[in-house]
């Protein structure tokens, strides 16, 4: 065992290698034979020691310790970077052994409309402009049910900032949708859209801009919203935001909004979008902003801090939150790190992350979220090929078959940005993980065919 590397053909057949027996992948076999349950590429990570800086990163993580923004600094400096994806590797299989999850879901873009004109943003438009859409509720049901007839478990809602739509419209929207599809989990509007939904029914006051977002997210929960995407973060500076993305809430803002969500018992997602004008100084102080919140949404469900003050969930032995703890409030979910598109924006003139920078900053992320149960690789905007790579660099979800998504296209690609089952189930088989279906909420889904239910 100790001779054969990834890749080794074994009787003239390709094998996939872990801890376990070697299995001969069959003649012909779409999918390489996975070998008991360690991940394949498990030893095609290079040992720490190519940077002796990383050592005593390395001893923290083994003790289940906090990262520093120092420690998130030495990450981004060193030229180990397979040194940085074999730690975050190492973390995301104490907490998820070789399990990586998907789920069939269904994007929607109700409007492209928006009242901002954000430089990074080739989404929006104005009304009147060649391209501009607005959909109207019986848009909205017909789609549920085209999500409801293939099975999915989540709708996936986000817009632009539209200018006329009134209130009643989103919350028409949700019951439409669950009118149509009672199972399936709405998962609706960014923390910028909920914002300028409290604006425009005349409920958010800059004296007490709370009041207004727990409004409208009680009405929006009571109409059918189930949790809440992590779009709209972008980097948390001021700097950043007043030259790329002003006009839209800053990060103060933003974190209210998910901090009122968890109050009210929502789960929420974060994200963080990386390679335009911001710094790595940038990245790693929205990384501990984002960690320092969900310190309070976990010690809201009963968990206990460490001597600095804070939770840690990548400790041997750590239990991961769930949605049974809901009654006592929400919590984040998953951190998805997106990598900015300069094509067709004001900004295209930036060259766009690299591939390497990509799996640095989704392996920095999972060492420095060290209270945040899952990593996410968005394929849409990482490619289904740079998701499996993730796999190895502390992912553990590459979320779902999507179906339509306007928001950003890799390479040319179109609206209609759709994968199946199969590929998501290939790709995960390939890198040697297991895929397992998940719903919104992480919990196990058990299919046949379109039918499905949770996993007992």
């Amino acid at each position: 065992m100790g001779g054969l590397t990834v890749g080794t053909i074994v009787k003239g057949h390709p094998v996939v290698i872990g801890s376990g027996t070697i299995r001969e992948a069959p003649k012909g076999a779409p999918v390489p034979a996975v070998i008991d349950s360690a991940p394949a590429f498990a030893t095609s990570i290079p040992a720490i020691g190519a940077d002796p800086s990383l050592e005593r990163i390395e001893a923290k993580i083994e003790a289940g310790k906090r990262l520093s923004l120092e420690d998130g600094l030495t990450l981004y400096a060193t030229p180990d970077v397979w040194g940085v994806c074999a730690l975050a590797h190492r973390v995301r299989q104490r907490m998820h052994g070789d399990v990586t999850y998907y789920n069939i879901n269904r994007h929607l873009n109700y409007s492209n409309i928006c009242a901002l004109s954000c430089t990074f943003c080739e989404f929006h438009r104005k009304r009147g402009d060649a391209g501009a859409y607005e959909h109207s509720i019986d848009d909205i049901r017909a789609e549920a049910r085209k999500a409801r007839d293939a099975g999915a478990t989540e709708m996936h809602i986000v817009g632009g900032l539209h200018p006329y739509l009134p209130f009643d419209y989103y919350t028409d929207m949700l019951r439409a949708i669950h009118q149509e599809a009672p199972t399936l989990h709405i998962k609706a509007f960014t923390a910028v859209e909920i914002v300028h939904l409290a604006k425009i029914a005349k409920q958010f006051k800059s004296a007490d801009r709370t009041a207004g977002i727990r409004w409208v997210l009680e009405h929006l929960k009571e109409s059918g919203l189930g949790s809440l995407p992590g779009g709209g973060a972008e980097v948390f500076d001021d700097r950043v935001h007043d030259e790329a993305f002003k006009g839209k809430i800053r990060s103060d803002v933003w974190l209210d909004v998910h901090r009122v969500s968890h109050e009210l018992g929502l789960n929420t997602n974060a994200t963080i979008l990386y390679g335009h004008i911001e710094s790595v100084d940038d990245r790693l102080v929205h990384m501990n902003m984002l960690r320092t919140a969900q310190d309070e949404a976990l010690q809201r469900l009963g968990y206990e801090t460490d001597a600095d003050g804070g939770v840690t969930l990548t400790g041997e032995g750590a239990a991961l939150p769930t949605p049974a703890m809901n009654d006592r409030g929400g919590y984040f979910q998953t951190i998805i790190p997106l990598p900015f598109f300069p094509d067709g924006s004001a900004l295209e003139h930036l060259p766009g992350p690299s591939g390497l920078e990509n799996l640095r900053t989704l392996a920095v992320a999972r060492l420095m979220l060290d209270n945040f149960p899952h990593v996410k690789s968005f394929w849409i905007m990482q490619t289904l090929a740079m998701s499996q790579l993730h796999l190895l660099a502390g992912a553990d979800d590459i979320d779902g078959t999507v179906v339509w998504y306007d928001i950003t296209k890799v390479g040319g690609a179109g609206t209609n940005q759709e994968t199946n089952v199969w590929d998501l189930q290939r790709v995960i088989r390939d890198a040697g993980f297991t895929p397992v279906e998940r719903d919104t909420l992480y919990r196990r889904v058990e299919r046949d065919g379109a039918a499905w239910r949770l996993a007992t």
